[in-house]
């Protein structure tokens, strides 16, 4: 089977790429029909998560592929990726797929110019080199939810069941542990 990557906008390819190397197929989803094809686990890249949103439901994608996520499937989701899954948005009023019990807080750390990059530890990773781009952090997490990391005191990687959700780019760095770790799930 093959992993899906959201590629209606946003650092979808850098994903695409990392699998690659790590030898597993991939197919990017970029309209409804791609829905159809064979994939078993699902990335949501970084990028814009209100222009994801939107393109999600005005390409009829969105129903669909909470649909997957809810069932079960395994899913990779950084920077607005985790926005498009967390259950709350606590600096906006809109909401995606909600399969995530978190609360984040969308470019938590500032605007580009608040971006920035810290070596952090992951939990069963060890040291990770993390690229923060507009990047949110995890406010709130529920009772099920395992905190991965935190940078500054703020959490910044989460697991449930079967979503992994990052507030940094690991897709923009050489090493490929996380994306390891979730073709693992």
């Amino acid at each position: 089977m093959a992993t899906g990557i959201l590629a209606v906008q946003g650092a979808f390819i850098e994903h695409e790429h990392i699998l690659n190397r790590l030898g597993a197929d991939t197919i990017q989803l970029r309209q409804k029909s791609d829905l159809y094809k064979d994939f078993d686990r699902l990335i949501l890249p970084g990028g814009e998560s209100t222009v994801q949103g939107k393109l999600l439901k005005d390409l009829g994608m969105f129903d669909i592929l909470k649909e997957k996520i809810e069932s079960g499937m395994p899913v990779l989701a950084t920077c607005a990726g985790l926005i498009l899954l967390a259950e709350n948005i606590s600096n906006d009023t809109r909401t995606y797929f909600q399969t995530l019990p978190i609360t984040v807080k969308r470019n938590a750390y500032g605007r580009q110019l608040g971006s920035f990059h810290y070596n952090g530890d992951i939990k069963g990773l060890g040291t990770f080199p993390m690229e923060f781009i507009r990047a949110p952090y995890i406010e709130a997490a529920g009772d099920n939810v395992e905190i991965l990391a935190y940078v500054h005191n703020k959490a910044v990687a989460a697991r449930y069941k079967k979503q992994l959700g990052f507030s940094f780019h690991p897709e923009l760095c050489s090493d490929n542990r996380i994306h390891k770790m979730f073709l693992e799930l």
